[in-house]
């Protein structure tokens, strides 16, 4: 299995604190994506214009690139392990590209 599930998210406002702070509030800004990167580098779809951060779960190593344009490489980009999951600020219009890994 080679995929990624992406969900992004808005910041959320701490109401006793008026501070911006990272939660993610269900449902996501957009509709959840799955990222096939088996059969080599392979992109989300631009992220939401209500997007400020993403909820990355992959189920396979991988490298991967947050970006507007551009692709990932396994030698030049961040890595996952199998089974990982991150969450990574990003600005609306970004996308995020995953390579298979070792």
């Amino acid at each position: 299995m080679t995929k990624a599930y992406v969900e992004e998210y808005a910041y959320m406002q701490a109401p006793a604190l008026g501070q911006a702070f990272q939660m993610g509030t269900q449902p996501p800004v957009a509709t959840p994506q799955v990222v096939d990167y088996g059969s080599g580098a392979a992109a989300s779809a631009a992220f939401n214009a209500k997007t400020n951060f993403i909820r990355v779960h992959v189920d396979s190593i991988c490298s991967y690139r947050v970006s507007t344009a551009g692709t990932a490489a396994t030698t030049s980009y961040s890595r996952m392990a199998a089974n990982q999951t991150e969450y990574f600020a990003v600005q609306p219009g970004d996308k995020i590209n995953f390579i298979t890994n070792t």
